[in-house]
């Protein structure tokens, strides 16, 4: 690692009253898809018609008006996709197609010959102006650079005259910007927009791309701001940024340069293109989401996004990735579940103007997420996350007290196997251990009489059961204030005596006039050690009597 000294740093970008770290983003970009070019070269198997027709008609339905669709003059299929869309009619009136093209000129009479019959297109001019391109590549200095580009702005300006039919939307690209010196870059886009003479009615664009990552994410900023400074006629034109992720940074920098002034961005799902990737229009978007911006993209049904992209990619979604990963709405950490599931009740219940749940920046409903797979459990999992899956998929508000007794439980099932326990295992762990217990002691029926002195405000019940205690029926009585009471009563006279009651709590599993009730009692014996019952039954003392009978039961596992 010591060649690091073979590198040097990025320089400073020197500007005085830098004006972009006191702005903030309060509206959408213009948005363009890149991902049927950009994208789709950079994949091991590039798409075909069929696929790219698929993914096409995914990003018309999250609502992109612009959208590369390919490479013309590159290859068979980018030519034939684009003609298919021209032939059978497939272009939305409201959206825009954007074809690429390098400044070579059999390169641009192709793409031309590809449009014919497109109502409105975006044609891409492009050549590299990077120093090092300069040097290295192209073998030429800065005149020769410019003339490369004006070449190509001539034809494009003579080939639009002959397009009858067609409205041509003109944008330029001063490829490997980020390399470019500044001076120059303001430059050739110059001579660019002498020969294409835009105005604020007939705007072109200009797309000022990080194709290589070189700097800090507020170095571009810097460069986007120092740019629009000093171009000439800046309302003529729409400043479009396309930066990639060589440094892993291309969303924030995306961010940094709408702060900066662009009003355009070129980007991908899920940050598919070349090398490290582009920036990530879905992850960009769903940030202004969760700052209460509208990003005029549809990203409510997520999974479908997902499905689709890595049908016609073959490239898979990281799980962590954000907004759409398989994770990112779990928590296995003990102490966020239980963060996640206090702060769902109280949405729930408070109400709030707005969103706030910790961990969870945006409500996973809102891009057809659920709910259920927020918490998952294993080995590194704590109560909360366990009380959270046991009240959210079964209903079991599992009383505060008893929550560490059962994530110890769980616990150690983790730690046996090593893997994650799914809820459906989680609810039979605990059925096996609460409800399914049947000795030493098993409740076979009851009765109960009550004597109500009303004017004396006394309440006497008496409970009469039959009890299985280690396979021997005994009859048994019992009086106190109320049924559990007397039932406790009743079990001491038949040699359960060395208990003592704790606490008692119950609810509805469910609303409507079938429900069923649910019991939780804990019980203390005579060396201090506590333990929980559960009970359910549609009766609620019925529930309650059991919940007694689990929680003796359970002292004896």
């Amino acid at each position: 690692m010591m060649n690091y000294k073979k590198y040097k740093p990025f320089p400073k970008i020197q500007m005085e009253n830098r004006e972009w770290p006191d702005k903030v983003i309060t509206k959408a970009p213009i948005w363009c898809s890149v991902d049927l070019r950009d994208g789709n070269q950079a994949l091991a198997v590039p798409m075909g018609v069929h696929e790219k027709m698929e993914f096409f008609n995914l990003l018309l339905e999250i609502g992109f008006k612009e959208i590369e669709v390919g490479f013309p003059s590159a290859s068979e299929t980018e030519y034939r996709f684009m003609r298919t869309l021209v032939e059978k009619n497939l272009i939305p009136d409201d959206v825009k197609i954007q074809v690429l093209t390098q400044s070579r000129k059999h390169l641009i009479e192709k793409t031309f010959e590809s449009l014919e019959g497109v109502k409105t297109a975006i044609v891409h001019l492009y050549n590299s102006t990077s120093t090092l391109q300069r040097k290295v590549v192209f073998k030429t200095d800065k005149r020769g650079v410019i003339e490369i580009a004006q070449e190509g702005a001539s034809l494009i300006k003579e080939l639009e005259s002959k397009l009858k039919g067609t409205k041509i939307i003109k944008e330029y690209s001063p490829e490997s910007f980020t390399g470019t010196e500044l001076d120059f870059a303001v430059e050739v886009c110059e001579a660019v927009m002498d020969i294409w003479k835009p105005t604020t009615e007939n705007k072109m664009i200009i797309n000022l791309p990080a194709t290589v990552e070189m700097a800090m994410p507020n170095i571009y900023a810097d460069q986007i701001e120092w740019f629009i400074k000093h171009l000439k006629n800046r309302e003529s034109v729409i400043i479009s940024i396309h930066a990639h992720n060589d440094r892993g940074t291309s969303v924030a920098a995306s961010e940094l340069a709408l702060l900066a002034g662009a009003d355009r961005i070129e980007g991908t799902l899920f940050g598919n293109g070349e090398r490290t990737g582009n920036a990530d229009i879905l992850t960009i978007a769903l940030n202004m989401f969760s700052q209460g911006i509208d990003p005029q993209l549809d990203f409510s049904n997520i999974n479908k996004v997902v499905e689709v992209y890595e049908r016609c990619t073959r490239m898979k979604v990281h799980p962590r990735h954000p907004y759409a990963g398989e994770l990112v709405y779990t928590a296995f950490s003990g102490s966020h579940q239980d963060a996640i599931r206090k702060g769902l009740n109280y949405y729930e219940v408070e109400k709030p103007e707005y969103w706030e749940v910790p961990y969870l920046p945006i409500d996973p409903a809102d891009v057809g997420r659920q709910y259920e797979p927020i918490i998952r459990i294993n080995s590194q999992s704590g109560k909360g996350g366990v009380a959270f899956i046991m009240e959210h998929y079964f209903g079991f508000k599992l009383p505060k007290e008893m929550q560490p007794e059962f994530s110890q439980l769980v616990q150690k099932v983790t730690d046996r196997t090593g893997k994650e326990l799914k809820p459906e295992e989680i609810f039979d762990l605990f059925k096996k251990e609460y409800l399914e217990r049947k000795s030493p002691v098993k409740l076979l029926k009851y009765r109960i009489e009550e004597d109500q002195n009303l004017s004396k405000k006394e309440n006497n019940v008496s409970i009469f059961s039959t009890l299985e205690i280690d396979g021997k029926e005994i009859e048994t009585k019992g009086i106190g204030n109320g049924p559990i009471d007397a039932f406790f009563h009743s079990l001491q006279n038949a040699g359960l005596s060395r208990y003592k009651f704790v606490t008692y709590e119950e609810h509805a599993l469910s609303e409507g006039s079938d429900s069923k009730a649910v019991s939780y009692i804990c019980l203390e014996n005579g060396n201090g050690e506590k333990s929980f019952g559960v009970g359910i039954d549609a009766n609620i003392t019925t529930a309650s009597l059991n919940a007694i009978i689990s929680a003796i039961n359970r002292f004896y596992k």
